[in-house]
């Protein structure tokens, strides 16, 4: 079960990239339950109840916000029901012109082949000071 639970957030991860947001949602459960870190631009809606308070309290805004939003996954850990996510945001934001090249990790549950939980801890001042206007 391990391999399968990392292969389905492989599988989100590229989705995501391909801007495949139909894919992405196909994968989550229609209870999951999305928390930003704490302190991160998007936290301001914590938890993210749902696949389209996620889509709209966090993907949208990523889109509406931001130049371009990527991820560079290092490596995606097995932890039984959970899958551990680790990489970097590199991202360009639309309305400062700041870049981040900022860490996260993120926390992933997964029941019955669809992710049940996300949780996010990334450099939350990055974020913070690319949104901020000087």
């Amino acid at each position: 079960m391990s391999q399968e639970n990392v292969d389905l957030v492989r599988g989100i991860y590229d989705s995501f990239a391909s801007g495949d947001v139909p894919a992405v949602l196909a994968s989550f459960d229609p209870e999951i339950v999305w928390n930003e870190a704490e302190n991160f631009p998007y936290a301001d809606g914590n938890p993210y109840v749902g696949p389209q308070a996620v889509v709209d309290g966090v993907f949208a805004r990523l889109g509406s916000e931001w130049e371009y939003w990527n991820l560079d996954i290092e490596e995606i850990l097995d932890a039984g029901d959970r899958a551990i996510a680790v990489g970097r945001y590199h991202a360009k934001n639309k309305e400062t012109g700041k870049v981040i090249n900022a860490q996260f990790t993120h926390f992933w549950t997964i029941r019955d082949g669809k992710a049940t939980r996300f949780q996010q801890y990334a450099d939350t001042a990055q974020a913070s000071k690319a949104v901020e206007t000087d």
